[in-house]
């Protein structure tokens, strides 16, 4: 008798100890969660423009809201619902110098990429925009450098500005400051890139292969551009290289012990038209699958003088491969 209660209050104990276990888990699982969630609605922040996204009829939709709300007409898919239904997606990267280098006004887009993610074809292709690319400035009634319209008008005008250019789409946007890029790399621990050359940038020095990088150095040599043979272009590489190691530590065990600090830079640094359930969403799969083939494009042109201002002139051949390209892969032939 008295070993069947010894037995039956161990039991209790035992159910006790994993039950307290257990709540502290969940507890632990929802605080992750809840600070996500605060995270993504301080981050999430919607943006009026122009649809081109055109509906199974080929009517295009006059006007929307990038932010998985409905849209003009009934028969077209927002962009939540594009992902729902497994579709093809592109994305618009904004790399921003607000804050940079102690300015408070709105800055300009130092860095533009066109992301798109076909789930079908299990392909995601990232087109690089370089920033003194002549383009008309849609809504601006000027045709300047494409880096110039989010001086104008912010990231409405530069969505609406790619759009026109490119003839294709836009369905969500992700914007983060150049400070900002300090202080995600920073949360994360650091990064390691394989730098393509070896450079000095602003007293910071960087040798060809494998470098090893703080917050400051990471944006030093994302920053350089002069001393690149490549140009613009060379730095929009190595921008990439960054991007792409800070969403490797992102991948990483370590980083979910210092999650609030990563979660706090980002929502402070970063504004987006994607919502929760939308990257909930993307960890599908058939996405995750596109994401891990990158085809990496580049717009070219010819650099030259107009007016005593120095610009990327894109000519129509180049400009129609780039346009057939990303129609192609958002299958809106």
């Amino acid at each position: 008798m008295r070993s069947n209660k010894q037995n039956k209050n161990g039991l209790k104990i035992f159910v006790s100890i994993l039950a307290i276990l257990v709540i502290g888990i969940m507890g632990y699982v929802y605080s992750i969660y809840a600070n996500v969630r605060d995270s993504m609605d301080t981050a999430y922040t919607p943006v009026e423009i122009e649809n081109f996204r055109t509906t199974n009829t080929g009517t295009v939709v006059d006007s929307s809201e990038v932010d998985g709300e409905s849209r003009a007409d009934a028969g077209s898919l927002t962009p939540s619902q594009l992902l729902e239904a497994g579709e093809p997606v592109s994305i618009l990267l904004l790399g921003v110098d607000t804050g940079d280098l102690g300015r408070t006004e709105q800055g300009r887009s130092d860095s533009m990429v066109v992301v798109t993610i076909n789930p079908h074809t299990q392909q995601t292709t990232l087109l690089s925009i370089p920033r003194d690319t002549y383009t008309e400035i849609v809504g601006h009634g000027t045709s300047d450098k494409i880096n110039h319209a989010y001086a104008f008008g912010g990231t409405a005008m530069s969505i609406n500005t790619v759009q026109q250019m490119l003839g294709i789409p836009i369905d969500f946007y992700v914007t983060v400051n150049m400070a900002g890029i300090q202080e995600i790399v920073d949360a994360v621990g650091g990064i390691s890139v394989e730098s393509p050359l070896t450079f000095t940038q602003n007293g910071y020095d960087f040798v060809q292969g494998t470098n090893q990088l703080d917050g400051k150095a990471a944006l030093e040599f994302a920053r350089m551009r002069y001393e690149d043979p490549a140009g613009d272009t060379g730095r929009q590489g190595r921008q990439r290289l960054v991007i792409e190691a800070v969403i490797r530590k992102l991948a990483t065990p370590e980083t979910l012990l210092n999650y609030q600090t990563i979660l706090q830079s980002l929502s402070s640094n970063v504004q987006t038209s994607f919502q929760l359930s939308d990257f909930y969403t993307l960890q599908s799969q058939d996405y995750l699958g596109a994401v891990g083939n990158m085809n990496q494009q580049q717009l070219g042109g010819t650099g030259g003088m107009m007016n005593e201002i120095y610009y990327n002139f894109v000519d129509e051949t180049e400009m129609a491969r780039v346009q057939d390209l990303l129609q192609a892969e958002l299958e809106l032939e």
